[in-house]
């Protein structure tokens, strides 16, 4: 049975699954001047809905033919397995700390063409020290060679260092933000927290929008938003904003 939380596998032709095919498209465009390959889904705090939108990115990228691999690297609290029903075991963590071929932990049952998924693996001891490893950023450009995408979860940037280590090694960053819940201070932190690893930062999903208030795509349960124009002054400038209710 197909997750509720993948509605771009179970409803392709909702307007739900136009909308993220449209986020694709937007991601797109961001890579006309330098290939982005690795991308790094993050958020400031906990349940923003960081890991469904990587999931129906990654569903929404392979149904276009891209050859997408999905990379959980929330080592601490692992969840993307669920989502797909795919093997907890063996996982990026058993591959980082064992010298296991990549293959044993690439997982290709993930019932939707061209997306493959490495799940977190057990819980470590030390998340963070694996995360910055050298084999770690051995892994992913030996992944580039083999996928057009390639993206990963992370835990929250405020939380951990995690997000931080893994945002400034990778090709771009998108950061989840709930609407009416995520403290603007804590959205603050979070671009200055990224800027400081140097991190590029693509844009912003809005989660949990109310489509009453705001001037967007408007479906049954779910609001997207794109513009090119900054929404207010000062941090938001960074960000370019895909709205949506999860």
């Amino acid at each position: 049975m197909i997750s509720k939380s993948l509605i771009s596998q179970r409803e392709p032709k909702s307007p739900v699954s136009e909308a993220y095919r449209m986020v694709r498209t937007n991601l797109e465009y961001t890579s006309i001047d330098a290939e982005k390959k690795t991308i790094l889904f993050t958020s400031s705090l906990e349940k923003e809905g960081k890991s469904t939108t990587l999931a129906n990115m990654a569903i929404t990228m392979a149904h276009a033919g891209s050859r997408v691999l999905v990379i959980d690297a929330d080592l601490r609290k692992p969840g993307l397995y669920k989502m797909f029903q795919v093997k907890k075991y063996p996982g990026l963590t058993n591959y980082l700390v064992k010298d296991i071929p990549l293959s044993d932990v690439i997982q290709q049952e993930t019932g939707v063409k061209n997306l493959n998924i490495i799940s977190a693996g057990p819980v470590p001891p030390m998340a963070s020290e694996l995360l910055s490893s050298k084999k770690m950023w051995h892994l992913l450009e030996e992944l580039k060679q083999s996928y057009d995408y390639i993206l990963i979860d992370s835990p929250p940037i405020l939380s951990v260092t995690d997000a931080s280590i893994i945002a400034g090694h990778v090709d771009g960053t998108i950061l989840c933000v709930a609407q009416s819940e995520t403290p603007v201070d804590a959205v603050k932190a979070s671009v200055k927290s990224l800027s400081k690893v140097n991190a590029n930062l693509l844009g912003a999903v809005m989660t949990k929008a109310d489509s009453r208030r705001n001037g967007a795509y408007s479906y049954n349960y779910y609001s997207y938003e794109y513009t090119d124009k900054p929404e207010t002054k000062g941090w938001l400038k960074k960000l370019k904003f895909l709205k949506h209710r999860i």
